[in-house]
């Protein structure tokens, strides 16, 4: 018991190092953003500290245009994939059609292909839609993606098929199936493409600076890293520019943590079901959430 006891606090000790290690950098960036540009990098008494950093970003700049044009386009890539990159993947690993082989070698050769070299073809093809410029340059090209629609395909084949053939039993079409039986165990596969295309397109410079020009239709990141050039020697407003990016993204990974532990937990029970004896059709209500 003592060997156990002295293990848990070397390990606890350990995390608590660990953690310290990657929050230490995020207080120090909060903290300088609430000093005058004087005081940046000394400790001073909480009489000095003030949001102007903040006043002065949002007064002289669109700070909350670029807050919409940021979150319209995040929202509507994270939808996209959690919409079609499931549906995508779900086919690929269920259903049986010529070619289907041939998409999914076609889905693994673009996940070699770097980001950076499809873009001049992507713009070329924006410029002749006439999109350069608009927001749909920067959400279109990425409401589905093939790394994700991979990790789809790998999921659902790990979710036994006998729960889906109970369904087409009790009268559920393909889609009905989907819908109503795959979707709701698959929590964890929806928060995953949720928080990984979250944070990309949240932080995405390269794509947004290359599509977009007018500042009114700036993204966040590239809204302030235009406030950086323009007053580069002003550490106080790039400090107080990088809190204001980085609290949607971890308030984000707060909410969507939860889904993900149940989606865990529930494809832990899922395995479970399988092996306890019960009927399928009892396993079906089950994850309607149904009671006998």
């Amino acid at each position: 018991m003592a060997k156990k006891r002295i293990g848990k606090v070397f390990t606890y000790l350990f995390l608590l190092c660990l953690a310290l290690i990657f929050l230490v950098p995020v207080f120090y960036v909060f903290y300088n953003s609430l000093l005058p540009k004087r005081y940046i990098g000394t400790f001073v008494s909480p009489d000095i500290w003030s949001l102007d950093n903040y006043k002065e970003l949002f007064s002289k700049f669109p700070i909350l245009r670029w807050y919409g044009n940021t979150a319209l386009s995040t929202v509507a890539v994270v939808a996209g994939n959690i919409f079609f990159t499931p549906l995508a993947g779900y086919a690929l690993a269920r259903l049986r059609f010529p070619g289907r082989k041939v998409i999914f070698l076609c889905l693994m050769l673009s996940m070699m292909i770097p980001g950076q070299l499809v873009l001049l073809p992507q713009y070329i093809m924006m410029a002749k839609a006439g999109l350069v410029d608009t927001l749909w340059a920067i959400t279109l090209p990425y409401l589905s993606q093939s790394m994700f629609i991979f990790m789809s395909r790998q999921f659902f084949y790990g979710i036994p098929e006998e729960l889906e053939e109970a369904a087409r039993i009790d009268g559920l079409g393909r889609f009905g199936t989907y819908f109503r039986i795959v979707l709701p165990i698959s929590g964890v596969l929806l928060a995953t493409i949720a928080i990984f295309n979250f944070t990309g397109t949240w932080n995405s410079y390269l794509v947004p600076s290359t599509f977009i020009s007018s500042a009114d239709k700036y993204v966040l990141v590239v809204g302030l890293q235009t406030v950086n050039n323009q007053h580069f020697q002003q550490e106080n407003l790039t400090l107080a520019g990088v809190v204001l990016l980085s609290f949607p993204v971890i308030g984000f990974f707060m909410f969507t943590q939860k889904f993900f532990v149940q989606g865990i937990a529930t494809a832990g029970l899922k395995g479970l079901w399988l092996y306890k004896g019960y009927s399928l059709s009892y396993r079906i209500l089950i994850l309607l959430g149904g009671k006998l």
